[in-house]
């Protein structure tokens, strides 16, 4: 039995780093070299190796390039969808994410929170709004949505990035709280 302020990793089997591929444990150690700890989704995911390399693929592909999206804006998307269904895991590593990247230590909190009032610009919150909309009922989304980012100064590329991630994040809350991934007790200090 885990005590309760040591939560599990997740409620599958965890494998242990020597036994994981090599290329996986080479990415893992990385993080660790550059975070100080393995966040645990990396430790929840190497169950499922092809898994484990799909996901982080897109994720990269979605949550590191350049573009009219700011980093600390893609993971306002992050925070802000993770909410509203009710990603623990997500909302806690992605809020110290943002807290870094939006050099804010308020702004992971504000936007878990309730994003319409956050600070931040009308930019981001016609942003935000997109996202959630996509996150919760994209069948609806139309012509006025897209005008409405378009006004906001959106390419058609940003349009597709924050959809993207949007539906990325959906999936990824869904298996987090599936597994019962738990958040690192380091997530909590990060940018504050």
């Amino acid at each position: 039995m885990t005590p309760a302020n040591h939560p599990a990793v997740s409620r599958f089997p965890v494998p242990e780093l020597k036994e994981m591929p090599e290329d996986i444990r080479t990415r893992i150690l990385e993080v660790q070299e550059k975070s100080g700890f393995i966040p645990n989704v990396f430790l929840t995911l190497a169950h499922r190796p092809d898994e484990f390399r799909a996901f982080f693929a897109y994720h990269d592909a979605l949550m590191e390039k350049p573009g009219n999206l700011t980093k600390a804006e893609r993971e306002m998307i992050v925070v802000a969808t993770s909410s509203l269904n009710q990603c623990q895991y997500c909302v806690i590593a992605h809020g110290a994410i943002l807290r870094i990247r939006a050099k804010d230590p308020l702004i992971a909190d504000q936007i878990a929170t309730n994003y319409r009032k956050a600070n931040v610009t009308d930019r981001q919150k016609a942003m935000l709004d997109f996202a959630i909309l996509v996150s919760q009922n994209a069948h609806v989304v139309g012509e006025p949505d897209f005008e409405t980012l378009k006004q906001q100064g959106f390419s058609d590329d940003d349009i597709w990035d924050i959809a993207a991630i949007s539906a990325f994040f959906g999936m990824s809350n869904r298996l987090a709280n599936v597994t019962s991934m738990s958040p690192n007790a380091e997530f909590y200090s990060l940018g504050r």
